[in-house]
């Protein structure tokens, strides 16, 4: 089995002129240097209890007692401390500035199949301890053992920051957006609007098992978005691009800026010169990079494992049954470091891993939460994940990716007598139990007898899941995870999420383009 070592598979795909000969995805590049670096992120404190939530072991006992005195298969004690800070510029600009803190904790029971839910932003203990009584109010019989004392487990360090976001003010924000801007409109003299949206974001969080475990970590993110709209010849288009991940303000190199403004700006300027393909049954070559979409909807989404437990998912009896090509290996990953995706530890405190989920063509594993690995007898997968302390956690996907395969870029669009290659998506809606998907290709190419003749551009392409994957008939050398912002939706929560995908080949798929 292939793995993908850490510089290859984090390397950045750098957007190529708006030609009809090189599409953007089959080159790369590397960033380095730094913006600002100063400061040491401070460290966790020896009771980050009391330090970050002003509460002790005594009380915090007093709680964990309360939650399972009615009994206890499962329980969790989840604090969050969540600061973030939005920026929207337009045309040099801000047109909006805004900061934002939450703070509460959420207490969680389980009882068989039953799960026991409350949270409360008043972190008083009267208020805890009355949101403990009706989180447990859904067991009956005997209580459960609550841990006297708490053991602090040791950290891991997939991301960490240089300089905390708490000290990085607006006025060290403000150049790097007004570069990117610059940056922007100095590529084409077309380019009439440039917006940028920028967020940072540092959250505490802190959880509490009933074995007395403790698990504390502070989880930086931040994105930067660029829109811009551009006139020729009387038409106006627009495109963009983002990166994100778990990083600090000196991840804001000069390259990572001028990579974001160019991607953004040759997608935009590509338009002008892109057609709607044809429609019909076609073979559609998949992009690296973002084309890790299709791969997270249509198929991740199935392997997460409440909806198997629950027979929701096409997969739930295929369990070490051949799935898709001996050469396709799908991971979930937890721990690349610095990944939008990435943790510590989930939010059930349990260690992240790297999860293979098909091996080899084979489904090799479920996304588990604490509660389906019970059901299913196995181990959790760390994929426990919750959007804030008023969520119950869920089997969620990470950072999601098909490893390298054992072809080329080249062979695989050499293979090709007519079809479509789908670099950049918008929109897309996905049956979770049939895995049937649709989704909408903003930018593409055309491929004609072994070559990469046009652009193309707002097409839908329309199949489903894992007849999708049975019909990847090659995949290339070239994996990498998008760095774009991605969040998934799930159940009414959101989660920040990473995923990637290798240049990969699907025989059929239906193409909504204009009819021939």
């Amino acid at each position: 089995m292939k793995h993908l070592n850490r510089r290859d598979f984090l390397k950045v795909g750098a957007a190529g002129t708006a030609t009809l000969t090189i599409p953007s995805w089959l080159a790369g590049c590397a960033s380095t240097g730094a913006v600002a670096a100063s400061t040491t992120a401070a460290p966790v404190p020896p009771n980050p209890f009391l330090t970050w939530f002003g509460i002790d072991e005594p009380t915090l006992s007093r709680l964990m007692t309360e939650l399972s005195s009615r009994g206890a298969d499962l329980a969790d004690l989840y604090f969050q401390y969540r600061r973030s800070n939005s920026i929207s510029m337009e045309d040099g600009i801000i047109s909006r500035a805004d900061s934002s803190v939450d703070e509460g904790v959420g207490l969680r029971v389980v009882v068989g199949d039953q799960t026991g839910y409350a949270f409360t932003e008043d972190l008083s203990v009267e208020s805890m301890l009355a949101a403990a009584r009706t989180a447990a109010s859904i067991a009956h019989g005997g209580g459960a053992e609550a841990p006297v004392a708490f053991d602090f487990q040791e950290t891991p360090k997939f991301y960490d920051l240089t300089v905390p976001w708490a000290d990085v003010g607006i006025a060290s924000k403000l150049p790097v957006l007004e570069q990117v801007e610059g940056y922007a409109k100095a590529l084409d003299p077309a380019v009439t609007k440039v917006q940028i949206w920028w967020n940072d974001t540092e959250e505490r969080v802190l959880v509490a098992d009933l074995k007395g475990h403790v698990h504390t970590d502070l989880r930086p993110a931040t994105r930067l978005w660029v829109s811009v709209t551009a006139t020729k010849d009387g038409e106006t288009l627009s495109g963009g691009a983002n990166i994100a991940g778990r990083h600090g303000f000196d991840w804001y190199t000069e390259e990572q800026l001028r990579l974001v403004a160019k991607q953004a700006v040759d997608r935009t300027m590509v338009l002008f010169d892109a057609r709607r393909p044809p429609a019909g049954t076609m073979p559609v070559i998949l992009a690296a990079g973002a084309s890790g979409i299709l791969l997270h909807e249509a198929i991740g989404h199935g392997l997460e494992a409440d909806f198997n437990r629950k027979g929701v998912s096409i997969y739930a009896d295929l369990m070490g049954q051949q799935i898709a090509p001996d050469f396709v290996t799908i991971v979930d990953s937890g721990v690349i470091e610095g990944e939008r995706g990435a943790l510590n530890f989930d939010d059930e405190g349990r260690e992240c891993e790297r999860t293979v989920l098909v091996e080899e063509g084979k489904l090799a594993s479920y996304l588990h939460d604490g509660i389906s690995a019970r059901h299913y007898g196995v181990d959790a997968t760390g994929s426990g994940r919750r959007q804030s302390f008023r969520h119950v956690p869920l089997p969620r996907m990470r950072c999601t990716y098909m490893e390298d395969g054992p072809h080329t870029p080249e062979e695989i669009i050499a293979s090709v007598d007519n079809g479509i290659i789908a670099e950049t998506f918008t929109n897309g809606q996905v049956q979770i139990g049939a895995g049937d998907f649709t989704f909408y290709v903003k930018n593409g190419w055309l491929v004609e007898g072994g070559k990469v003749t046009a652009p193309i551009k707002d097409c839908n392409i329309i199949g489903n899941g894992p007849a999708a994957l049975k019909a990847v008939t090659m995949a290339a050398n070239d994996a990498k995870l998008d760095t774009g912002g991605w969040t998934c939706g799930k159940d009414g929560q959101g989660v920040p999420v990473s995923q990637g995908l290798p240049t990969v080949l699907v025989s059929e798929l239906v193409v909504g383009g204009d009819d021939v």
